[in-house]
C-alpha cells in the first residue's frame, strides 16, 4: 500500500496542481463572508461549520485528493485531519491558507 500523501501542501504546488488541470477536489472551508471577500479560483466553498452535514456529497471523492483550505491553514488541518479519520485518506490542508496564496502566489487575492 502507497504511504498517505503528507497532510500539507504548500500553496506553489496547488497552484502548479490547478495549472496542470490535477484531479483534485479543491476545497475552501471558510464561512461564506469570508469568501465573498477573496477567493481562489477552482476552490469550492464547503465551510467547515457545515461540512459534516455535507459528507456525503464527498463520498465520489473518497480514493482522489482533497485540498482544503482557509485562511491561514488551522481550519483546513482541522478539516483534513478530520476527513482521514472519515476515510478520506488524500485529504489535505494548503499550509498557510489564502492569505500564503495571496503573499506567494496571486498578490491581487485581497488580504484581510
Amino acid at each position: 500500500m502507497a504511504s498517505p500523501l503528507p497532510i500539507e501542501v504548500d500553496c506553489a504546488t496547488v497552484q502548479q496542481k490547478l495549472a496542470d488541470k490535477a484531479d483534485f477536489k479543491f476545497i475552501d472551508c471558510r464561512e461564506a463572508s469570508e469568501y465573498a471577500t477573496c477567493q481562489i479560483a477552482g476552490a469550492e466553498l464547503w465551510p467547515m461549520s457545515g461540512l459534516a452535514a455535507r459528507l456525503a456529497e464527498l463520498e465520489p471523492h473518497r480514493d482522489r485528493e482533497v485540498i482544503v483550505h482557509c485562511h491561514h491553514g488551522g481550519r483546513s488541518l482541522r478539516v483534513a485531519n478530520w476527513l482521514r479519520q472519515n476515510g478520506f485518506p488524500n485529504a489535505r490542508s494548503m499550509a498557510g491558507g489564502i492569505d500564503q496564496w495571496s503573499a506567494d502566489i496571486d498578490p491581487t487575492v485581497p488580504r484581510y
